[in-house]
């Protein structure tokens, strides 16, 4: 109980990675077509749009393992205190964020650029907090 409640912040910030990327991976997962067509009209006037499907596919397993280091890292602070995994989710899911926000930018896609800071900020706190 005590893991729990010194590291409750840390918690709370690796919840929410986990459920970002596990959702938007298995988005991904169950509407492989979907997000494809939609993201080649995204992209179509871009010089990433032939990378369509070969950038999903990074980004799906990026996300995926950065969700599940996010879900390990919970335990392993709850059973001993241990930050490593947790420490290692925040790093991967801010790549992640990156490589979006980069392609948003590429696609001239500014609302969606200012989403995903959304997400970058407590994914920062949470690179900071299990440093």
């Amino acid at each position: 109980m005590d893991n729990i409640l010194n590291n409750i912040t840390e918690l709370l910030l690796l919840a929410f990675l986990a459920i970002t990327f596990l959702q938007s991976g298995l988005d991904k997962a169950l509407d492989w077509k979907g997000n494809i067509a939609w993201l080649k009209g995204h992209f179509k006037k871009t010089f990433m749009a032939n990378m369509v499907p070969l950038n999903v596919g990074i980004i799906f397993v990026l996300e995926t393992i950065a969700g599940l280091f996010a879900l390990i890292g919970m335990a392993t602070i709850i059973i001993d205190g241990n930050t490593v995994f947790g420490f290692y989710s925040a790093i991967l899911s801010a790549i992640v964020l990156l490589l979006l926000l980069f392609g948003q930018r590429v696609a001239k896609d500014y609302d969606g650029a200012r989403t995903i800071v959304i997400y970058f900020i407590p994914t920062i706190m949470a690179l900071y907090l299990l440093k």
